[in-house]
């Protein structure tokens, strides 16, 4: 019906680009628009300022030989200033920033070991974030934020990290059964050694007990019969 009437609108957060008879005429901000389309004008396409995701998913290997694939979230914009370059000079955006990811990430990963790889993914996304703003500007295309969302090992190779996991944990497990065995029969020898030790100061003690018993016992036996020869004395005299 806008066409009828030499009217169009341009929806919020979007970018028009107007021709006339096929040439660069205007870029139209949202709101309402007069069109006379019998005059040779026409909206050639619009162009979205929010911001878009392209999800990359980039196959490569790392520094010791493990295929990995790492998984690049991009959020771009286009820039309404160079709103004509955004839509006349790129056909296919997505392809474009997917081709600067690849050469980004297989340029910087295999300079990297497996397990530093996930410690270094914030320096893997700058490094995306500053070769696309490098090229992507001139296209009128801005990068918000680059996020390293996941980072997939070879299937083989999770496999092959899991039962050496598995192996690690058994191996663990066993050294601490062998030492907690070690301990409880050390345990085991100083309790052993204590009970010796003390029986041989009890049957000392036993010992000289009986020695001071034996002693008594001779003592009063002695006493006993001196007191007889001296009774048997007395009675002869007597």
């Amino acid at each position: 019906m806008g066409q009828i009437f030499c009217c169009v609108k341009v929806y919020q957060s979007t970018l028009a680009i107007k021709e006339s008879f096929g040439k660069f005429d205007a870029v139209l901000e949202p709101g309402c628009h007069c069109m006379p389309w019998i005059c040779g004008k026409r909206i050639a396409g619009h162009l979205t300022l929010r911001v878009q995701q392209l999800d990359v998913r980039c196959e490569t290997m790392t520094k010791d030989n493990v295929f990995v694939t790492v998984v690049a979230s991009i959020q771009y914009r286009v820039i309404a200033k160079k709103a004509t370059n955004a839509f006349y000079q790129l056909s296919d955006t997505e392809r474009l920033i997917e081709s600067y990811v690849f050469d980004v990430i297989r340029a910087f990963v295999p300079t990297m070991e497996l397990h530093s790889l996930f410690e270094q993914k914030y320096e893997i996304a700058e490094a995306v974030v500053v070769a696309l703003d490098k090229s992507m500007l001139a296209y009128g295309f801005e990068t918000v934020q680059t996020l390293i969302v996941d980072i997939e090992r070879d299937t083989l190779m999770r496999v092959k990290a899991q039962k050496k996991l598995e192996i690690m944990r058994a191996e663990k497990d066993a050294n601490e059964k062998a030492q907690a065995q070690k301990k409880l029969e050390l345990e085991i020898k100083r309790a052993k050694g204590k009970n010796k030790s003390g029986l041989y100061i009890g049957s000392q003690v036993i010992g000289v007990f009986k020695g001071r018993d034996e002693k008594s016992y001779n003592k009063t036996i002695k006493t006993k019969k001196q007191n007889k020869t001296e009774q048997n004395s007395d009675e002869k005299c007597l």
